[in-house]
């Protein structure tokens, strides 16, 4: 008897012709997942491209800043690098400022800037 009690306040408990609770978010969560994978995961990857990038500087690298100079890499320090611009020119630019290798395609996508 106490099975059918339990069965019948569970019946109760939900008005007739609604769904579970369960289907009610399954779009919610449909559309967070999309959006995760269209979106979120990208970036990341993008981001992690560019870190790797950016770590991996070293001196005599032949860049091109996000701001349009030509260079090369004469001094790695923790936070910035002195770029060669032309002879006897040298400037001090923050590592983030470096958009990619002369000649290639660049790492740093216009929309980071």
């Amino acid at each position: 008897m106490q099975a059918f009690d339990t069965a019948a306040l569970f019946a109760m408990a939900q008005p007739a012709g609604q769904q579970p609770l369960l289907v009610q978010f399954l779009p919610f969560a449909l559309i967070l997942l999309i959006f995760y994978f269209i979106i979120l995961l990208p970036m990341r990857r993008q981001r992690k491209r560019v870190q790797e990038f950016q770590g991996g500087l070293k001196v005599d690298d032949r860049v091109v800043t996000t701001s349009g100079i030509y260079g090369t890499i004469r001094k790695v320090n923790e936070k910035s690098v002195h770029l060669q611009v032309a002879d006897k020119v040298r400037i001090e630019i923050s590592r983030a400022a470096i958009g990619g290798f002369q000649g290639k395609d660049p790492v740093v996508s216009e929309s980071n800037q």
